[in-house]
């Protein structure tokens, strides 16, 4: 694999997935003047420097185009201390681009992602020896979705995992401007067979499973294999499940601003402790007050936690 840094490295997390670019549109922005801010996306992306920001050894595993954008990533990546070993660059593809506008409606996201750089991807290519060498390997729904080859890369390295006993967390991000509800059912709900950790939205999880209650969703989940289901419930905080047990936290109180990379920054912290071995329950704990000191910021980013801040609002609640 041709890639960035050194390939005698291994991450103990593995965060499997598309970089977006983000260009965000200034509401104040006047007619001859620039209207737009850049920065970085992409669920994976948000959920891996949300890790390493908790102190994760964590690493990319994504392709990216020979341009400016991917080279911005990688030196974000490289800053935020996110292992690029595994980041793959096509000289002649594309990154991922986004934008976000506004109206009187709300915002608007525009994709530009078609043939990008990671939707390349094929099972041939995946590193096995660092998914074999990680403790967890995080995919998401997403990376499924923008390609069919990127979809059978996500259960090739599902499978690879599985066979060296490396933990697997999906989460299952609908995104219906990429796929349709019916084959983004059959395919979530395969994966979520295989996994060992599940994080479904509660939103979305009612759109895939047709329920309603949150017992109803999270037993349909555990009785389809996922051994640990994370449902996150927004502003009614989340649960963790198993088989054997059931706890649920309530949210912080906090004014929301932004609620980008929310759900990564929950995710890559509950990833990060339960690697680190904490119990389930702190795992939630955790990963609930991350997302609160998330979404008090704006952009992805920028308002992603430190472990320290992380600390000092959970302690906060008790």
């Amino acid at each position: 694999m041709n890639s960035q840094g050194n390939l005698e490295k291994f991450s103990d997390i593995l965060s499997f997935g598309e970089p977006m670019f983000e260009f965000s549109q200034i509401n104040s922005a006047k007619v001859g003047q620039p209207d737009f801010l850049s920065g970085f996306g992409g669920d994976a992306s948000n959920f891996a420097i949300a890790a390493a920001r908790q102190g994760a050894n964590v690493g990319m595993l994504t392709q990216i185009g020979g341009d400016e954008f991917g080279r911005r990533f990688v030196d974000l990546w490289q800053t935020e201390k996110v292992a690029t070993h595994c980041v793959k660059t096509l000289p002649n593809a594309s990154t991922g681009v986004y934008f976000i506008t506004h109206d009187n409606t709300g915002h608007h996201f525009s994709f530009l992602r078609k043939n990008s750089a990671a939707s390349q991807i094929t099972p041939d290519q995946l590193p096995q020896q660092a998914i074999t060498k990680a403790k967890l390997l995080h995919v998401t729904a997403i990376t499924q979705a923008i390609s069919a080859s990127s979809c059978d890369s996500v259960f090739a390295a599902i499978d690879i995992a599985k066979r060296n006993n490396t933990a697997v967390s999906y989460d299952t991000n609908l995104r219906l401007k990429l796929w349709s509800l019916q084959r983004a059912r059959a395919i979530i709900n395969e994966t979520a067979s295989l996994v060992d950790i599940c994080f479904p939205s509660l939103d979305e999880a009612q759109l895939v499973t047709g329920l309603t209650h949150v017992d109803d969703i999270i037993d349909y989940y555990l009785k389809l294999g996922a051994k640990i289901v994370v449902l996150k419930q927004g502003g009614d905080g989340a649960t963790v499940a198993t088989s054997d047990m059931r706890s649920h936290v309530t949210p912080h109180k906090v004014v929301p601003v932004d609620a980008t990379a929310a759900g990564d920054s929950f995710a890559g912290s509950f990833c990060t402790h339960f690697v680190n071995g904490e119990s389930l329950v702190r795992c939630l704990e955790l990963a609930n007050a991350t997302a609160s000191i998330t979404i008090t910021g704006y952009g992805a980013v920028a308002p992603l936690p430190t472990l320290q801040q992380v600390l000092e609002r959970a302690s906060s609640k008790q």
